[in-house]
């Protein structure tokens, strides 16, 4: 039922008249969010306060012609509501109103009891804005926005024209009273189910009468200055970005909120609606194209979109920067904003960036950790490449190398030795005394499970356990590192290597549970029943696959990837006389390779493949060449042939394709073409199989015809809500970095499922790096230093040991492959849409980027708003105006350019 006098309340809130043409109706936020707490009788009191004029219940008693003591309850109650404020003031209580936002919005949703009862509080909240935004576009000039970006203050401490009231630290030792409140943006945005991960509790600051208020009504808790400085700190190091509410005059504030780009109502202003204006502070960012590197961490950490990354290497036909209207000076509707702002965040310019980065499946900071290196800051390149990828040793020694087949030097001479670089900067943490180990960044204590200890379950496992989750990774097999210690063979990967990098793991806090099998020895339902909250299925793909032709059941037939999981186990298995491997990959390379180093007199490799079609590296076909192993190309096997139940050799035909014109797998035989090849032990390695045991038997999970399980692509989500899925179990068989990859994207998504209200996608950034075009490059001029390559020991030698032979570069060798690379990619600032933060700022290794200031506003008390925002309105109409007889003169003269054509 509607509530009249309440509808009066939010009208005089407005300081408008209800039924005029700006009055507050029943179906606006401005009511909506005050009808589920107060009533008509709290109104009417309500009415009898003024805005920013404190009155005490004995003032407005009379005024509502209510006693003092029936009064002071009511006002109180209201407070409490979050519709007044209340302060001691000369030793009484005193009560005043205050504006929509910021003001009594953010205080009503603050009432933890009331929002978690009435949602509608939140969504009002939401509302307001959206609704009356547009309003506000272009009208309101730089520093007088109702709310205000303040700068990270580091990033501003070397700018000579800084002025106080861009000081966080100014704002807290001016206060000698201070609150810690949860977010009033995020908590709405929870309430509706659109929370962005960016989590609520205990960021947001309020000082003097603000922190008096929330604390005397329970919405913050005390805290001291140093604990105000913390939180602050805390803000920084997550991200976030400082705003004051901007209308208690120049260099006056009443609280500071730490906000993020995808849940904050201020910034949305910005981002939405592209009326940056209304909330920058005087900076903006630059960024020195000599010192980016492109890693970017900046373009990540911009909680507003206006830095994406680009390129810098030369191009023959130069990039044409677009020009796009703004609304300074140009009418402004829906056809102009970004609405779908939270979904659509773009990390890249359409003319794409550096080929590592875009190539990389992880997309780590290959630049900035090639220039780290080149300046032997080590650990720090430690550090960035941790971001993205916990196992930079184990990458170092198998990664498939995707960078390097994209790396803009090949274009000139070799590409550069990315992955030789890595594995030197790695070598470090394999030593103890030298280890990088992340901080753990907060401590949200939830249980999580996660199902296998390949890559993507340890991926998972690292970046919840930085969070301060609680973390059980569960392996049914006695060693973990999954496929990296059973499914690669020693001189590829020392165990030793896997073993140091899961030693972080531990450290940061992982548990670990070997020899258990989840469907066998314990049920998802009875792990739920531990307390688990949600689960990562990262079992990989660990069983062999058998191509389904005779023989294949005789003695001496295996599969490749038991036969590695034996011998990686320590089996003691021998092989006597020829081998056969049938298969073209990386896998059968390395059972080809280990099938030499236990016995086998003579090994022979046999493939569907061209020598050009191969999946096999070129580097690992190398190596089988090295260690004398034949590799027979075009040949697909057809039976296998046996005496007494044992294998005697393999019947071959000859295949004259492998795929159709769509590059399908689809390969063809002259099946008049065959020849019989002895042999006295056939390993299959022709791909890997998914086996899930009882692990989903029972469950809503389902599986892709492949076997695979089936999950969103983005979020990983597979049937059952609490459970996800990564690594080679959801997509087949990839790279170690792949699956990796996936481990880093689960753990986003669990981080967000097990907070209430938090959605899987939205603020979630995109990943989608792309390549610039290499036919428009310039590459003329550039120096031809010579790749430089780790020094092996004797061929001969190492197929007799199980030892990786490979060596790593040297220091000096180092400092000489970081000069060849190009430095391709570069951060591209838009400036208009930057908000002056300074985030970005913090990101960067390199001091590449800094704010300058461009502007000069300041901030107005609340009454000298008004005139100050219709005077520069009025302004913004006339440059309007102005530019439309020019639009109307350019589109006379196009129309008789197209009739003469």
């Amino acid at each position: 039922m509607a509530k009249d006098r309440v509808l009066d309340l939010a009208n005089h809130i407005n300081r408008s008249k209800r039924g005029s043409k700006s009055g507050i109706k029943f179906e606006d936020p401005e009511y909506m969010i005050l009808e589920p707490v107060v009533s008509n009788e709290m109104a009417e009191v309500g009415l009898c306060l003024e805005l920013r004029n404190p009155k005490s219940a004995k003032d407005v008693a009379p005024l509502c012609d209510k006693s003092v003591e029936e009064t002071s309850k009511i006002l109180w109650d209201l407070a409490v509501a979050g519709v007044c404020f209340i302060n001691k003031i000369d030793g009484v209580d005193k009560y005043w109103l205050d504006t929509w936002i910021p003001g009594v919005m953010e205080m009503m949703v603050n009432n933890k009891e009331n929002i978690k009862k009435y949602p509608q509080i939140g969504e009002a909240f939401e509302a307001y804005g959206r609704v009356r935004g547009p309003k506000t576009v272009g009208n309101f000039p730089v520093g007088k926005g109702l709310m205000r970006v303040i700068p990270i203050e580091q990033a501003i401490q070397g700018e000579t024209r800084k002025a106080s009231y861009e000081e966080v630290s100014k704002y807290l030792n001016e206060n000698d009273l201070f609150s810690v409140s949860d977010c009033s943006c995020r908590t709405a945005r929870a309430v509706m189910g659109e929370g962005c991960g960016h989590l609520k509790e205990d960021i947001c600051i309020q000082m003097g009468h603000a922190a008096e208020y929330y604390i005397r009504t329970g919405r913050g808790k005390q805290i001291s200055r140093e604990e105000a400085f913390e939180v602050i700190k805390k803000a920084e190091a997550d991200g976030l970005v400082h705003q004051i509410p901007n209308t208690d005059g120049a260099g006056k504030t009443h609280a500071i909120c730490n906000c993020c780009g995808c849940s904050c109502l201020s910034l949305r202003t910005s981002e939405m609606f592209l009326n940056t204006d209304m909330v920058r502070s005087n900076y903006v960012s630059f960024v020195d194209k000599d010192k980016c590197v492109g890693c970017g961490e900046c373009v990540e950490g911009c909680q507003v979109n206006a830095l994406q990354l680009g390129q810098k290497i030369c191009t023959k036909t130069p990039i044409v920067e677009k020009k796009r209207e703004l609304p300074r000076d140009t009418e402004w509707g829906p056809d102009k904003w970004n609405t779908d702002y939270r979904t659509n965040r773009k990390v890249v310019v359409d003319t794409g960036t550096s080929p590592c980065k875009a190539e990389c499946p992880a997309h780590i900071g290959i630049q900035g950790y090639i220039k780290l290196a080149a300046q032997g800051r080590y650990t720090e390149a430690l550090e960035l490449i941790k971001h993205e990828n916990p196992f930079p040793a184990v990458c170092g020694r198998i990664c498939p190398r995707k960078c390097e087949s994209a790396c803009t030097r090949g274009d000139i001479d070799d590409p550069l030795a990315i992955d030789d670089i890595k594995k030197f900067i790695a070598e470090q943490d394999l030593n103890k005394d030298n280890r990088y180990v992340p901080k753990v960044k907060h401590n949200y204590g939830n249980k999580i499970a996660v199902i296998g200890a390949g890559p993507s379950g340890l991926s998972c496992a690292f970046y919840l356990a930085l969070n301060g989750y609680k973390v059980t990774v569960f392996e049914k097999q006695k060693a973990l590192g999954g496929m990296l210690t059973l499914g690669i063979p020693s001189f590829r990967l020392q165990k030793d290597v896997v073993n140091a990098e899961i030693e972080i793991l531990k450290e940061v806090g992982v548990e670990f549970k070997t020899g258990v099998e989840v469907g066998e020895n314990i049920s998802l339902k009875d792990l739920r029943g531990q307390g688990f909250e949600a689960f990562y299925i990262a079992i990989g793909a660990q069983a062999g696959r058998y191509i389904g032709i005779e023989g294949e059941d005789a003695t001496g037939v295996t599969t490749g990837v038991d036969f590695l999981r034996k011998v990686n186990l320590g089996e003691d298995i021998k092989l006597e006389g020829q081998t056969i491997i049938i298969g073209g990959g990386n896998v059968a390379i390395d059972v080809s390779r280990t099938a030499v180093r236990v016995g086998a007199s003579k090994v022979s490799m046999f493939c569907l493949e061209s020598r050009l079609e191969m999946p096999a590296l070129e580097e690992e076909i190398d190596e089988a060449l090295a260690e004398f192993i034949n590799i027979n190309n075009s040949w697909g096997p057809k039976r296998i042939t046996t005496e007494n139940g044992h294998v005697t050799g393999v019947e071959f035909k000859k295949c004259i394709s492998v795929f159709d014109e769509n590059r399908g797998f689809n390969p063809k035989f002259d099946e008049n073409d065959t020849k019989i090849v002895k042999a006295d032990n056939v390993l299959i390695s022709v791909g890997q199989a998914i086996d899930l045991g009882n692990l989903i038997a029972d469950s809503k999970i389902e599986l892709n015809p492949n076997k695979t399980i089936k999950a969103d692509s983005t979020t990983l989500q597979t049937g059952e809500p609490d459970v996800f899925t990564g690594g080679d179990s959801l997509t087949g068989p990839r790279f170690a970095i792949d699956a990796i990859a996936a481990g880093k994207e689960g753990a986003i998504s669990i981080h967000r499922y097990v907070n209430p209200g938090q959605s899987l996608t939205i603020g979630r950034i995109k990943r989608d790096y792309r390549s610039f075009d290499k036919e428009n490059l310039n590459l003329e001029g550039y120096d031809h230093l010579p790749r430089q390559k780790a020094k092996h020991i004797d061929e001969n030698e190492s197929k007799e040991s199980f030892k990786d032979v490979r060596g790593t570069l040297t220091e000096d060798q180092v400092k000489k492959e970081t000069e060849r690379c190009l430095s391709c990619g570069a951060t591209v600032v838009d400036q208009y849409l930057c908000i002056g933060c300074g985030v970005c700022t913090t990101k960067c290794k390199f001091d590449a980027i800094s704010l300058v200031r461009k502007y000069d506003g300041e901030g107005v008390e609340l009454r000298e708003i008004k005139p100050a925002v219709m005077k520069h309105a009025i302004k913004r109409k006339i440059r309007i105006a102005a530019k439309k007889p020019v639009k109307f003169l350019e589109s006379i003269f196009s129309s008789e350019k197209n009739k003469r054509s």
